[in-house]
């Protein structure tokens, strides 16, 4: 593992960090607008752009240039391509500072840094969307010999960034998601709707994420199916990788693509047969929301009582031990556990005349006091009973409509009683309503196992009503009309045996 330089990031420290920053930011600014060299002046005019607004001395600039450069930093070189007209203007114009690589990359390491510390991350289920559409779109090109090269690298370039947002996002989110459930806060109402609002957040994501995730599984393992060194190979050519000094850089590049492709696998379909990461985030998000709930509770429970009976006590105790004296202890204690007010007093005799006008109040006859008004500091009413509502109107209409009912049920069944064996298709137009209970008596037979004649038996739950359904020599089609559609199928031999059925008695008689 290579290691980081040691004066890679020491400008973001010490008394003139935030100059050295400010410098390093306005080489970025000049990058961003394909600008490699800034002299001293340019340097200036570049700090104000960033946000740099205090007055800079030259020696201090040229001073803070030095030492970026002596970290490796900065590169400084002549520029022989002006005309200088002083001396003074040599000094100022000759030196053009510019960006090393190493500088390039603690500037992009400060930038993340930052970047990182703002974001909060999230669960995107519009990123899975986008990695099941990029899967798909590179199956569809490697199955097409006509499709051009640059799309199949610009296509697993978007989607290897929508990966990298994904687990970005997930990481941050999940490091957010585990500071909030140990986070402890004065301001209950506020972590209340925090925790309320990430709990929304959560149930929301998981909704379907199973079925998304087994998408993108599918799209992986048709995508492999093409070949992985076939696209690896179209996306290669497609990249057109410019020449390196140090080598040729396509191993490099293609051995990033491939830890990049291992990383997908690992959180969709992993190759030694683990469990997918993606069901470990369905697992994490579940726990979170479980433990969010409890702490809800709690803090729900902590509002509706802000004390216990244990506390009580415990405080009570600490009262009673520093206590200065014996007769303190027994004030305290005819306090905490003295009689409750006399609730009473204002209660009147329901018969005035046995109350006499004079006397005192042990004389005066017992005065009877409700239990309620002890528990509850009311007193009981008693009015008169309520009228009880007649109830016979009702049974009447639902026997009525259970008799109705239940007709209704011996007319389908007698409808559909056969005497034999009859084709599924013999039946033809039906009564919606009896269309229903055959059906019903249908999805019955379906469900059963079909034994060793292959006819298939079930009854209904009362069992009255047996359905025979026999497998038609040749197939066929059935068609059932009823006023409200068309149902097609298969068709079947069926019987239907109702033993109190018109159409079966009839065929008793007869025989």
């Amino acid at each position: 593992m290579r290691r980081v330089p040691p004066e890679m990031f020491r400008f973001t420290t010490g008394d003139k960090a935030e100059l050295y920053g400010a410098i390093l930011r306005a080489f970025g600014a000049a990058n961003e607008r394909l600008e490699t060299a800034l002299g001293l002046d340019e340097v200036r005019t570049r700090l104000r752009t960033v946000g740099w607004l205090d007055a800079v001395h030259d020696d201090d600039l040229q001073e803070a240039l030095r030492k970026l450069r002596e970290w490796q930093l900065l590169d400084v070189v002549q520029n022989h391509a002006e005309n200088y007209r002083t001396a003074e203007e040599y000094e100022r114009r000759n030196l053009q500072y510019s960006l090393t690589r190493r500088g390039e990359a603690a500037f992009a390491g400060v930038e993340h840094a930052l970047s990182v510390l703002a974001s909060t991350g999230a669960l995107q289920t519009a990123v899975l969307e986008a990695i099941a559409d990029r899967l798909d779109e590179l199956y569809v090109l490697l199955g097409d010999t006509a499709s051009s090269d640059r799309r199949v690298f610009t296509t697993l370039q978007e989607l290897e960034g929508h990966l990298e947002a994904l687990l970005a996002n997930t990481k941050a989110f999940n490091g957010e998601l585990q500071r909030l459930l140990r986070a402890e806060g004065a301001d209950l109402a506020t972590f209340r709707e925090v925790k309320a609002a990430t709990v929304a957040y959560l149930q929301e994501f998981l909704v379907n994420l199973d079925q998304r995730g087994q998408t993108v599984a599918t799209a992986v393992e048709r995508v492999q199916q093409r070949g992985l060194s076939l696209l690896h190979e179209r996306a290669l050519r497609g990249a057109e990788l410019p020449p390196a000094a140090d080598g040729d850089p396509a191993p490099a590049w293609l051995e990033r693509r491939r830890a990049r492709w291992e990383g997908l696998r690992a959180w969709f379909r992993p190759a030694d047969g683990s469990r997918p990461r993606v069901e470990q985030l369905h697992d994490v998000a579940r726990r979170a929301i479980v433990t969010l709930l409890q702490v809800l509770d709690r803090i729900t429970e902590s509002r509706r009582r802000s004390s216990s009976a244990v506390q009580d006590f415990r405080e009570l105790a600490r009262w009673f031990a520093a206590a200065p004296g014996e007769d303190d202890m027994h004030r305290l204690w005819s306090a905490a556990f003295g009689l409750g007010p006399a609730r009473h007093a204002h209660l009147a005799h329901p018969d005035a005349e046995l109350v006499p006008s004079s006397g005192t109040w042990a004389q005066a006859p017992p005065v009877e006091v409700s239990a309620l008004l002890r528990t509850s500091g009311r007193t009981e009413r008693f009015t008169r009973t309520g009228k009880v509502r007649d109830t016979g109107g009702i049974k009447a209409a639902r026997a009525e409509r259970a008799r109705k009912e239940r007709a209704e049920l011996e007319a389908a069944w007698d409808l559909l009683g056969t005497d034999g064996p009859v084709r599924l298709s013999g039946f033809g137009t039906l009564d919606h309503a009896v269309f229903e209970r055959l059906l019903d008596l249908l999805g019955r037979a379906l469900v059963v196992r079909p034994d060793g004649s292959g006819a298939r038996r079930a009854v209904t739950s009362d069992g009255r009503v047996e359905i025979v359904l026999r497998p038609l020599p040749g197939g066929g089609r059935a068609v059932l009309r009823t006023p409200r559609g068309t149902l097609e199928g298969p068709d079947y031999l069926v019987e239907i045996r109702s033993p109190g059925s018109a159409r079966q008695s009839a065929g008793r008689e007869t025989g």
